[in-house]
């Protein structure tokens, strides 16, 4: 019940939203908690080139633009990287749809 309630009590639009980005697992990770997290996962493809694989965000906190937040810090590293992304995972697809960013597009091989 505790869990529930510290689930509830998030708030995704907090500017206290961090996400870390872990070069050596390949992965953008959220820590909602002591124990959860939500995930980013890609993996490099060429020496320029990644594949933006998989997003995972936990049932209790889905629905709370919490994967919004992976998605952007994922975009950005493309960009800042000046990488071309393979967009695998349907929610990168759908975030790139709704936040069109000539930037982005650039980077995305269609």
């Amino acid at each position: 019940m505790a869990q529930a309630a510290q689930a509830n009590a998030f708030d995704a639009n907090n500017s206290q939203i961090q996400v870390e980005h872990d070069k050596k697992r390949r992965q953008f990770v959220i820590r909602l908690n002591s124990h959860d997290r939500a995930v980013l996962l890609y993996e490099y493809v060429g020496k320029k080139t990644v594949d933006l694989q998989h997003t995972e965000v936990p049932d209790a906190y889905r629905g709370r633009g919490i994967a919004k937040h992976l998605a952007k810090a994922a975009m950005d590293f493309v960009v800042e990287e000046d990488l071309k992304a393979h967009l695998t995972c349907w929610y990168i697809q759908k975030y790139v749809k709704e936040n069109p960013q000539p930037q982005y597009f650039e980077h995305i091989y269609q």
